[in-house]
């Protein structure tokens, strides 16, 4: 067996456990060193030298960039380091856009986290950049440029994990900037709405585009009927935003805060999940007997579709043509439940809550139109239905469960699981399953598709 091997930091042997660099040995050292270009995910840029640290006999090095050998002695902490961090967030922040108290990542923006923690209390250097406009072109995404420090995490998970490259840095020295092609807006480039850039993004630069006006606006007209529909991901990730452990569901807490807030109906996603299954299931089937292009690809997510029509439009055949789950809900409401109720479609707004940017998107798309009526209305993430939730004074922790509405409350599992990865295969296979063999499924799992948990 080879001998356990060293690194010393702070005067501590840490064993090597095939890190590959001195930063994952640091953290793991217990020292959590700071960064704002450093995303495990993605390649390493070490732009930013707030993760600088001492090493015997080399010098300042960048941990982040420098792999862990045998035998070094690291310094984490000296007067010469903590200067280093101060001054290159200093200069970061005298090219900052600081409207923290009106910013959308205000209490989670790692600038404001990492100068309280560096004791940075005033700024002694002067900003040489001019204001410039903030890009409100996109459906999804708002992009201010004078919140932007320069870190890249955005162009490389755009390049590096999803494969598109709608931006990037443009220009030399202190000219250099991140943005789309030729300066263009993000609305005119090959960005898909995924929306990953802005959760990369540690300050303001990137940020999903709000629609909370909108709703609030709605909910406020008297002669507008508002109902709501909830993706199945919002009823676990809503919790976290007030206190509730990771995995822990609300959608209870969700619907009493909902119908305090005026929504005439609360209704689940996951009932019209069950209808895509319904709809796929046949295609697939007819597909298959049929001799037409396999395999065939679900058109629930509208970031999948508008990635497949701009690199690869040969595949549009493959694409399912069914309307995602957001589109059915928003048709259903409309065209057979408003009658239902007693309201005219042209009175009844539709709105949505989901944990995808790319979904607001994909309700402005002019092929979800009729007659230049919207099926879906205005959609809003789960962070700002955490907003409008403390906007209005939600003591949300200490809310009575209420019960969905009915009949668009309804679900199966099969809808449920369409928020975990693999979940839309998993529920088509189900019902493929039954429809051609003509018997109940006696396990309804199908493991060998569904995500690594692992991430």
């Amino acid at each position: 067996m080879d001998p356990v091997k060293y690194v010393n930091i702070d005067g501590r042997d840490i064993p090597l456990e095939g890190e590959k660099s001195l930063l994952d040995v640091i953290r793991k050292a217990g020292i959590e060193i700071p960064t704002f270009c450093y995303v495990s995910e993605l390649s390493v840029y070490g732009a930013c030298r707030m993760c600088t640290v001492e090493i015997e006999g080399r010098g300042l090095q960048t941990s982040c960039s420098t792999p862990p050998e045998p035998g070094l002695k690291i310094k984490t902490n000296t007067e010469t380091v903590r200067q280093i961090r101060r001054v290159a967030l200093e200069l970061i922040l005298a090219n900052h856009e600081r409207e923290c108290t009106t910013c959308g990542k205000s209490t989670n923006c790692k600038l404001q986290d990492l100068s309280k923690k560096l004791g940075v209390e005033k700024i002694r250097f002067r900003s040489v950049l001019k204001p410039v406009p903030v890009d409100e072109s996109n459906p999804s995404i708002v992009r201010n440029p004078n919140k932007c420090i320069l870190c890249g995490d955005c162009v490389r998970m755009c390049q590096e994990v999803q494969g598109i490259g709608a931006i990037d840095f443009a220009h030399r020295g202190h000219h250099v900037v991140v943005q789309p092609a030729f300066g263009k807006g993000l609305q005119d480039v090959q960005c898909v709405y995924c929306g990953q850039c802005a959760r990369v993004c540690p300050t303001g630069a990137l940020t999903p585009k709000s629609e909370v006006d909108v709703v609030w606006k709605s909910l406020q007209d008297n002669k507008k009927t508002v109902v709501v529909q909830i993706a199945p991901a919002v009823r676990v990730a809503l919790g976290e935003a007030f206190g509730y452990q990771p995995g822990e569901v609300t959608t209870g807490q969700i619907v009493a805060a909902l119908k305090i807030m005026g929504f005439k109906k609360v209704f689940d996603t996951c009932f019209s999940a069950d209808l895509t299954i319904l709809e796929e299931g046949n295609e697939f089937i007819k597909r298959l007997t049929n001799d037409l292009p396999l395999p065939m690809f679900t058109s629930c997510c509208p970031a999948w579709v508008k990635y497949v029509e701009q690199h690869h439009p040969e595949l549009i055949p493959n694409l399912s043509t069914c309307k995602s789950p957001q589109q059915m809900f928003g048709s259903v409401a409309k065209d057979i439940f408003a009658p239902e109720m007693g309201v005219r479609k042209e009175d009844m707004v539709v709105v949505s809550i989901m944990p995808c940017t790319a979904k607001k998107f994909e309700a402005k798309r002019p092929e979800f139109s009729n007659n230049g009526m919207a099926d879906v209305d205005h959609v809003i993430t789960t962070q700002e239905l955490a907003q409008m939730i403390n906007e209005y004074g939600i003591q949300f922790r200490n809310l009575k469960p209420e019960s969905l509405d009915m009949p668009m409350g309804f679900k199966t599992g099969a809808g449920v699981i369409f928020g975990n990865t693999g979940g839309v295969m998993e529920a088509a296979l189900r019902y493929v399953y039954e429809k051609v063999e003509g018997k109940t499924l006696d396990n309804p799992d199908f493991h060998e598709v569904r995500g690594d948990p692992r991430g």
